[in-house]
């Protein structure tokens, strides 16, 4: 056994040891002294608050008197004896229209209002009578003037009427002279428009029967602008070789629809078959890495393992070593590799 490193190793403990109770109780007074700092700042700070509330009290004592405050008058026990009624006058500047204290009919000389009211109510109904029994009287003088006026326009009423009647008498006469001439005038003309009609008639059939239209001429519906473009209201459809290039037209559109499709199909089936492959590689590929993974963690459970047993044992030895009073040579020497 090293017994002078081992006395080294004791002598620096007790050092170490040494060195940190005297740190200790540096940091031990140094913590009294903050303390006692603490306790002075604190009684320093309550002094100081209360010299402050102490000035505060002395300005508003002295400054600050509750009469000198804004909102004194809320709180004001004299206010009812100060205060001055809510309306002084009609004219009052404090009555807006906020206030609600001046109304319509609510002002202060009501009562001589009222009696000018009444007074002048007085002399309107004197008027309205007077005005009543003078526009009875004009009334009365208009119905006799109208009564005369009436009977004298009925008379020449009635001498306008025997003229008018006499001649409405001579205007009929001369009216049915002129309707049985007029009469005798339409027969005649009606039945020559009658007879012009039913030739008419006859000459428009005879052209329709002869005509392109009904004779179906395929030459009417071609157009002035060329032989290939047809004018729509005389087109009387194709003939047969342009109904068998149409039908032949449609027969190769639906081979080479039909072609397309199975072109689609084929390419599906190809992008189909292509994904599954896909997929299979990828699966394949999955539980490869999923092996290897599965392996390795195998592989390192065991040395993780043999690492804990080694690290157990070696505990073992190092506790046993250092609590055994009679350490063999062979122990001493084992300590003494490990210790390198």
């Amino acid at each position: 056994v090293d017994k002078d490193a081992l006395d080294a190793q004791v002598k620096d403990r007790k050092i170490q040891e040494a060195a940190e109770k005297a740190r200790n109780e540096e940091l031990a007074n140094e913590m009294k002294q903050n303390d006692k700092i603490v306790c002075m700042l604190e009684q320093q700070q309550k002094n100081d608050i209360r010299n402050i509330r102490k000035a505060i009290n002395e300005f508003q004592k002295n400054f600050q008197k509750p009469e000198t405050r804004r909102e004194f008058d809320l709180s004001d026990p004299q206010a009812l004896k100060k205060d001055r009624p809510a309306r002084l006058s009609d004219t009052d500047p404090r009555c807006t229209v906020s206030g609600l204290q001046k109304f319509m009919g609510e002002d202060l000389n009501y009562g001589e209002r009222i009696k000018f009211q009444k007074e002048q109510l007085r002399e309107w109904s004197l008027q309205q009578q007077k005005d009543l029994k003078n526009a009875l009287a004009d009334q009365k003088f208009a119905d006799y003037i109208y009564d005369k006026n009436r009977i004298e326009f009925d008379q020449k009423s009635m001498e306008q009427q025997r003229k008018e009647e006499e001649n409405r008498r001579a205007v009929c006469a001369a009216t049915k002279d002129y309707n049985r001439t007029q009469a005798t005038e339409l027969a005649e003309r009606k039945k020559l428009e009658k007879h012009q009609k039913i030739k008419d008639d006859m000459d428009e059939i005879c052209n329709h029967l002869q005509g392109d239209f009904l004779t179906e001429n395929p030459e009417q519906a071609v157009s002035s602008f060329g032989r290939h473009r047809v004018i729509p209201d005389r087109w009387k459809g194709m003939n047969r070789d342009q109904l068998m290039a149409i039908r032949y037209s449609q027969q190769q559109q639906v081979l080479e629809k039909q072609r397309l499709k199975e072109e689609e199909r084929r390419r599906d089936a190809e992008w189909d078959r292509q994904r599954i492959q896909a997929a299979r590689a990828h699966l394949v590929l999955e539980r490869h890495q999923q092996r290897q993974n599965r392996e390795r963690r195998q592989a390192l459970d065991i040395i993780n393992r043999d690492l804990s047993l080694e690290q157990k044992s070696k505990n073992i030895y190092l506790k046993n070593e250092e609590y055994s009073n009679f350490p063999t040579d062979q122990y001493y020497a084992q300590f003494n590799t490990t210790s390198r």
